[in-house]
């Protein structure tokens, strides 16, 4: 049987709706490059090249998820290609750090309930949500840096599945409070490596702001560390503060115990609701694969100059350079 015929869609390639606002539409339009035409041009193209690639033995078709690469590549095909394939090679190769994103998990609803990590209720005034991070809270001889990945993995694809989000972005805040040398070490110097180009090349969102706070100057080291792994643009939107109380961030979006008015015991409790609406679309997710063995060893680790366009396969890979000729002007296919 050909592989082709093997190959499994955990979801349908269904007729696009757009649920986006007015207002969200237009942003996309401003700022990504996405248009109705644009939309309908760049999902075939995508569904035609991941049916053809032998690469893939499952994967989902849906708009919801496809449009979450282009957004992030501002309808580049050639790149959301390249970031799909990263994405799905990442959790497979990297196994229960990405996989099993169950919140209900036990070991994973106490450090959700810690407040590790958790979206607030409320959007800021461009209706992007804010990610609450407590890092101090993680007791890194309890828990392993897998419970890490895996709580933070979570977190994200809940909120990749909502299309707003996928537009319009993310604020993060970040107190580093309690943070100590114990937890440097729940990651190699090459994990960290990985993780944060991986995080910023790979998982699909728009990181538009990001506050932190509190940051004990003994670790100040590892914050200059990881800002020097992150690109010149994200690292522009990085804003770093000795006191909480500083924050130039609106209080009214954070809990109440940094100056909000919500207790965060209640926000970690809408939060969970919201992680059970997507709770069995995260599970599908772990039945999405490529063959490992079309892979470099390097590629496989997670390094990223590994998966490049016409590098990706340890061997030849004539359809990729079909698929790539199909695609890679694709920005000239758009007309009026």
């Amino acid at each position: 049987m050909s592989r082709r015929l093997t190959k499994r869609y955990l979801t349908p390639a269904d007729a696009y709706k757009c649920p986006l606002s007015a207002e969200t539409q237009a942003i996309a339009e401003k700022e990504l490059r996405e248009t109705e035409n644009s939309r309908s041009q760049a999902l075939e193209a995508l569904r035609m090249w991941l049916e053809q690639n032998p690469k893939f033995l499952s994967i989902r078709l849906d708009a919801n998820f496809l449009l979450r690469f282009l957004r992030t590549k501002k309808f580049s095909v050639p790149m959301a290609q390249e970031a799909i394939e990263r994405y799905v090679l990442l959790r497979q190769s990297w196994g229960i750090a990405f996989n099993q994103l169950d919140h209900t998990l036990p070991v994973i609803s106490e450090i959700i309930e810690l407040g590790y990590i958790f979206a607030s209720p409320f959007k800021d005034k461009l209706g992007r949500r804010v990610v609450i991070y407590r890092p101090g809270v993680f007791d890194p001889y309890k828990f392993t840096n897998q419970d890490m990945c895996r709580v933070m993995g979570i977190c994200y694809e809940t909120l990749m599945e909502d299309e707003e989000t996928q537009v319009r972005g993310l604020v993060h805040y970040a107190d580093g409070g309690g943070v100590s040398f114990p937890h440097l070490t729940l990651f190699t110097p090459r994990e960290a490596v990985r993780i944060v180009k991986n995080g910023e090349r790979t998982i699909p969102l728009r990181h538009k702001e990001i506050y932190g706070a509190n940051v004990h100057p003994t670790i100040k080291f590892a914050l200059d560390f990881g800002m020097a792994l992150i690109s010149e643009k994200i690292r522009k939107r990085v804003k770093l503060y000795t006191s909480i109380e500083d924050v130039e961030i609106d209080k009214q979006l954070l809990p109440q115990e940094y100056g909000g008015t919500m207790p965060m015991k209640i926000m970690i409790e809408k939060w969970k609701v919201e992680m059970a609406s997507k709770r069995e679309t995260l599970l599908m997710n772990d039945k999405m694969a490529v063959r490992l063995e079309m892979y470099s060893e390097a590629a496989r680790e997670g390094a990223v100059s590994a998966l490049r366009a016409g590098g990706t396969c340890a061997g030849a890979d004539s359809v990729g350079d079909a698929m790539r000729g199909l695609t890679g002007n694709f920005r000239k296919l758009e007309v009026d």
